[in-house]
């Protein structure tokens, strides 16, 4: 399975926040922003941070944005920005654009332009966000504390037909399948409990075990 890229666009808290926790998970992100300053301090933990203005089509040309798999736009204040990024980043093709918005009113004029999810910060950590956008298979993802998190993912090949007994999550992994979404029920597994197509499982545990799990889980 080919390495998913990913583009943070705007370095205020929030877009650090998505950035830091991307590297934490190991993957490869371009960071920008147009202050030099920021993209100095963010050089030193990202291997590839670009100063630009990203309402300058050429310059996003320049750097391959269009090659990038999902692009999050955290610019802050700038609401204009904001959207004119979001509106080339769709016309020059990138599959998913993310948008951090500020009000109600920024909300509609991305979506209207073709936003493909809208993140209000106070609603959704950042990284909640690098968490949910790294694996495809995350369909939900909640801070408990600081170290343990809930997860809901997609029941895979890998998993469909295997009893809860036999998958033994709790041993391999450290963490506890607590329910089964099936449609418009939700089952509180037991031992013998069979995991089924469509199945959404609902997880509990330590973030890095989840992630140790949700990256077995995708190979």
């Amino acid at each position: 399975m080919a390495r998913k890229s990913f583009a943070v666009i705007g370095m205020g808290r929030f877009g650090q926040s998505v950035v830091v926790e991307l590297i934490n998970k190991d993957v490869d992100v371009l960071v920008i922003d147009r202050d030099p300053e920021r993209i100095a301090r963010m050089s030193q933990i990202a291997t590839h941070a670009v100063t630009l203005d990203t309402t300058d089509v050429q310059a996003l040309k320049e750097v391959g944005i269009s090659s990038i798999d999902c692009v999050v736009v955290a610019i802050g204040k700038d609401l204009q920005s904001s959207i004119l990024t979001t509106l080339i980043l769709k016309d020059l093709g990138v599959e998913t654009v993310i948008v951090k918005v500020q009000n109600a009113d920024h909300a509609k004029v991305v979506e209207k332009l073709g936003a493909d999810e809208i993140i209000q910060p106070e609603q959704q950590s950042g990284k909640r966000l690098a968490s949910k956008i790294v694996s495809d298979n995350v369909l939900d993802y909640i801070d408990l504390n600081e170290s343990h998190s809930f997860i809901v993912v997609n029941a895979t090949t890998k998993i469909i037909d295997s009893t809860i007994i036999n998958l033994d999550v709790r041993n391999k992994f450290k963490i506890n399948v607590v329910a089964i979404r099936r449609g418009e029920d939700v089952i509180i597994p037991n031992a013998d409990t069979v995991i089924e197509q469509e199945d959404q499982l609902l997880l509990i545990g330590n973030n890095t075990d989840l992630d140790k799990f949700n990256n077995w889980l995708r190979k």
